[in-house]
């Protein structure tokens, strides 16, 4: 099983096969602590907790890929943790109340700061990706958070299996989404 495609064993778990659905754990189980890790800053949530929404995500994602929407299942998984560590912390942002989460103070961005211009003037990181995720579409949030994280378009293109042109056009449509809904607020 140790050398079986991700879609295949994918569709094996479907099918009830347990084996399948373990080994596909196993092997995204560090996956999911990385993504974990970026969103765990202890004002908001424990690391264990996130690790834990984020496998169950996993565990989501096992059970309703599709090798029929030509999405590989390394993308879907990426997509599906980061959607469950995100219910997650809204829920705990919820939960905190209005008057003990950290804002930033609109006055003091700035004119034309840029989104990494604000993650700096003090808005968390967890934060910051939660407003990415309500203002982009699924792909401009993927193609952002890997740019975020220090991939070249290149390096984007491979993972998305989509055109360096697309990627640009991608970036270039965030930043005007973004630039709008910061000075929305």
């Amino acid at each position: 099983m140790k050398n079986e495609a991700d879609e295949v064993l994918a569709a094996r778990a479907q099918k009830g096969d347990a084996a399948a659905a373990e080994e596909l754990m196993d092997r995204y189980k560090d996956t999911v602590r990385r993504i974990a890790r970026k969103f765990a800053f202890n004002i908001f949530a424990e690391t264990d907790d996130l690790v834990q929404e984020g496998m169950i995500g996993l565990y989501l994602a096992i059970g309703g890929y599709s090798a029929a929407s030509g999405k590989s299942f390394r993308n879907f998984v990426y997509v599906c943790v980061v959607r469950k560590i995100y219910s997650y912390l809204r829920t705990v942002f919820r939960l905190k109340g209005e008057g003990e989460r950290s804002e930033v103070d609109i006055e003091s961005i700035p004119e034309g700061a840029t989104p990494e211009e604000l993650l700096l003037t003090g808005e968390s990181e967890a934060e910051f990706r939660l407003r990415l995720m309500k203002t982009l579409s699924d792909f401009e949030f993927r193609v952002v958070s890997m740019y975020l994280e220090g991939m070249s378009y290149a390096q984007i293109s491979a993972a998305t299996g989509k055109e360096i042109k697309s990627i640009d056009n991608a970036l270039a449509r965030s930043k005007r989404k973004l630039t709008k809904a910061f000075k929305e607020e």
